[in-house]
C-alpha cells in the first residue's frame, strides 16, 4: 500500500525575496520586543510592542487568529516551552522568556524566535540558551551542504550530545518546519538523529528551523488553554528559531538582519543573498 507525502513548497527567487520583506519586518519587530523585555513588564506590552512594527510596515501576524490564537507572538516563560499566549503576567529577574514571531507580505511569510533572559540570568539559563542558539546556527550551516533534510538533526544532536557540562535535552514532539505561502508546510526540520534522511535538499526550498532545548525530562504536557506546552518536571527549556532559504546561489537566513553572516561564521560559511 502506498502512503502520500505532503507536497514541498519550491519558491523562485522572487517569491524568496518576499520572503525576506517579511523576515527583515520580523528581525526589527523582534528586536523592538527583546528590547522591551524588561522587569516589571507584562508579556502583553510585548505582544503589543511587536504588533506596532509590524503595522507600522504593513505587515500582519500569521500567529494572530491561527487555529484562533489570540496573540502576535509566543510568549513562553521559564518552564513553558512554546506557544504561550502573551497575558497580564509581570516579567521578574532571572525569567526565561522565549518570544516566537511571524509575519506577512504579500502573503509570503517569515518565523522565527529568540530567547530573552530578564534581568540577571542564571549562569546556568544562560548556558542553555547559549547552546541552542548554536544548535540552531549548526543547523542551518549544515543545511548549506546538506543533500538530506536530516542532516540538520544530525547536526544539531551531534553538537548538543557532545558539549561538556550538564547534559540538556532536546525535545522531539516540536520541530522545525517548511514555510513560503503558508507559516507551517512540508517538509518536518527535525532536531535531532534518526535513521530516516528525509526529502533532498533543492533549491526553492525554505525552512524553519528551530531546536528546543530543555534542562530537564523531555516529557512535556498541553495547559488548559490547549496551547501552552510546558515541561512535566518544570525545567527551564530555550528556543531559537530562523527561516532559512535554499537557492542556487546557496542560502539565506531570511530573518537575520545580515542574512546569517555573523552566526555562520564560525562555521565558515557565507550567506548568499538574492539580488532583486
Amino acid at each position: 500500500m502506498a502512503f502520500s507525502q505532503r507536497k514541498i513548497e519550491y519558491k523562485t527567487n522572487g517569491q524568496i525575496l518576499k520572503m525576506r520583506e517579511a523576515g527583515l519586518v520580523l528581525a526589527e519587530a523582534l528586536d523592538e520586543a527583546v528590547a522591551a523585555a524588561q522587569i516589571g513588564v507584562t508579556t502583553a506590552h510585548l505582544d503589543a510592542v511587536f504588533a506596532s512594527v509590524l503595522e507600522r510596515h504593513g505587515a500582519t501576524s500569521n500567529f494572530k487568529g491561527y487555529y484562533d490564537f489570540p496573540a502576535n507572538i509566543c510568549a513562553s516563560v521559564n518552564d513553558q516551552v512554546v506557544h504561550g499566549f502573551p497575558s497580564e503576567y509581570v516579567l521578574a529577574d532571572g525569567d526565561v522568556l522565549k518570544i516566537d514571531g511571524g509575519a506577512i507580505i504579500d502573503g509570503w511569510h517569515a518565523d522565527s524566535a529568540r530567547t530573552v533572559i530578564v534581568g540577571e540570568a542564571d549562569p546556568a539559563d544562560q548556558r542553555l540558551s547559549d547552546i541552542t542558539q548554536e544548535a540552531m546556527w549548526r543547523g542551518i550551516a549544515a543545511l548549506a551542504e546538506a543533500r538530506f533534510v536530516g542532516q540538520i538533526g544530525d547536526a544539531i544532536d551531534d553538537f548538543v550530545s557532545e558539549v561538556p557540562g550538564e547534559p540538556l535535552g532536546i525535545l522531539e514532539d516540536y520541530v522545525g518546519h517548511g514555510i513560503g505561502s503558508a507559516m507551517h508546510q512540508a517538509p518536518d526540520v527535525l532536531n535531532y538523529r534518526t535513521g530516516h534522511r528525509g526529502p533532498r535538499v533543492k533549491p526553492g526550498m525554505c525552512l524553519a528551523i528551530e531546536p528546543m532545548l530543555v534542562r530537564g525530562g523531555l516529557e512535556t504536557k498541553v495547559l488548559e488553554d490547549d496551547w501552552t506546552v510546558v515541561t512535566v518536571d518544570g525545567a527551564r527549556a530555550s528556543q531559537w528559531e530562523h527561516s532559512v532559504a535554499v537557492h542556487l546561489g546557496g542560502i539565506w537566513v531570511l530573518t537575520a538582519h545580515d542574512g546569517g553572516a555573523a552566526g555562520l561564521a564560525p562555521f565558515g560559511v557565507v550567506p548568499s543573498p538574492i539580488l532583486p
